[in-house]
């Protein structure tokens, strides 16, 4: 079944995006009164949508339902038939990439099965190894030496997650002065993390899980949740989550988003960070 997201989300994000200029080109030749207004109507919405994430890069959470562009691929649908037809690629690209497409997108491909997650607030951060993008072996017991916030992304192709590592960074001062360290996490190469870390002053470490070693034992991997199509990525990624760790290695927060979508601002990890520590100094009073 994830074989067949990766190869529906390329489709369907670069197929809206071609089929938005063909109905453009179309409709000066058909004018307004014709079924490709209605087409129009119904894919400009995911165009739009998908080009704010490709070529804006800021944007690091969503809606959970998106419910402009599926009323708006429903109605685009509706006037495509109502309207005199200019053939019949008006009414797909309606239905294709605006009614049935929008809903696909966002009930179906959206959605993450995190069913075999292994992590939970309270656990300690178990055993294992990741490594720099220089090669060198980092152990978890690393991790558990100070409080941590780790963010497992699933790569740099993924235009939610350079986002969310945006405002991670930006938020670097605040969590530092609460002594937390940031692990950015990933399966892909050591170039291509090099390539990200460049990017960023701030003392953040991003570190590379060879061959899913870490996601595993957490129940993070996502099989074939790389869209097809991203050459130099293996198709085996990592479902996106934010782990939280206190002093003691134990998690105090995990993020396990079930819509790749939606996932947590920066304020609501030093709310959970500040909430701890109050906790933590009055259960300690409480002990003398």
């Amino acid at each position: 079944m994830n074989k067949i997201k990766s190869i529906f989300i390329t489709l369907y994000s670069v197929g809206a995006m071609v089929a938005t200029v063909h109905i453009v080109i179309n409709m000066f030749n058909n004018g307004l009164n014709s079924a490709w207004t209605g087409a129009l109507l119904g894919t400009l919405p995911a165009s739009i949508f998908f080009s704010n994430l490709l070529l804006r890069k800021n944007i690091a959470r969503t809606s959970s339902n998106l419910p402009l562009i599926i009323i708006l691929g429903f109605a685009g649908m509706i006037i495509s038939a109502i309207l005199p037809q200019a053939g019949v690629f008006p009414f797909y690209y309606a239905v294709g990439f605006g009614a049935v497409g929008s809903l696909l997108y966002v009930f179906w491909y959206s959605r993450i099965d995190r069913s075999e997650a292994k992590i939970t607030e309270g656990d300690t951060l178990p055993d294992f190894t990741l490594f720099t993008y220089k090669g060198e072996a980092v152990e978890s017991s690393i991790l558990r030496k100070q409080p941590s916030l780790i963010l497992f992304f699933r790569g740099n192709w993924c235009p939610l997650c350079m986002a969310q590592i945006k405002e991670i960074a930006a938020s670097y001062k605040e969590l530092d002065q609460r002594g937390v360290k940031i692990f950015l996490v990933s399966p892909q190469s050591d170039g291509q993390s090099r390539h990200l870390a460049k990017q960023f002053s701030v003392p953040m470490q991003f570190l590379v899980d060879k061959n899913l070693q870490a996601a595993t034992k957490l129940g993070l991997t996502h099989k074939d949740g790389t869209p097809m199509g991203m050459i130099g990525y293996e198709s085996d990624t990592v479902m996106p989550t934010a782990i939280l760790t206190d002093k003691n290695g134990d998690v105090i927060f995990a993020d396990l988003t079930d819509n790749y979508r939606v996932r947590p601002e920066p304020q609501t990890f030093l709310d959970i960070l500040d909430r701890h520590t109050t906790t933590e100094i009055i259960r300690q009073s409480k002990m003398f």
